[in-house]
């Protein structure tokens, strides 16, 4: 049996998530820098290969990308990023 999806809209917002590496200790401070970010919808700190996970939301790619490039990996004690895109439509 082959099942199919019905799209649907995720509000019209674009979404990503951020996976964060930083330097050891300044989890805390990171996190609360990311809070007063606009866009930046939730802010997690996790155990693995990642130290902070982000979830963003944005009017359009154009905007996610800033927040992402001139925004979250401006603040120094950020080491690198890998961000997943989502898909608008399930």
């Amino acid at each position: 049996m082959q099942r199919t999806f019905e799209p649907v809209a995720m509000d019209g917002m674009e979404s990503a998530y951020l996976m964060i590496n930083c330097e050891l200790g300044s989890e805390n401070s990171i996190i609360e820098q990311l809070k007063s970010i606009p866009g930046i919808k939730e802010v997690r700190g996790v155990f693995g290969n990642y130290d902070i996970l982000v979830k963003i939301q944005a009017a359009s790619i154009a905007s996610l990308r800033d927040i992402i490039t001139f925004q979250i990996r401006k603040i120094p004690e950020i080491h690198c990023t890998t961000t997943i895109m989502c898909s608008k439509f399930l």
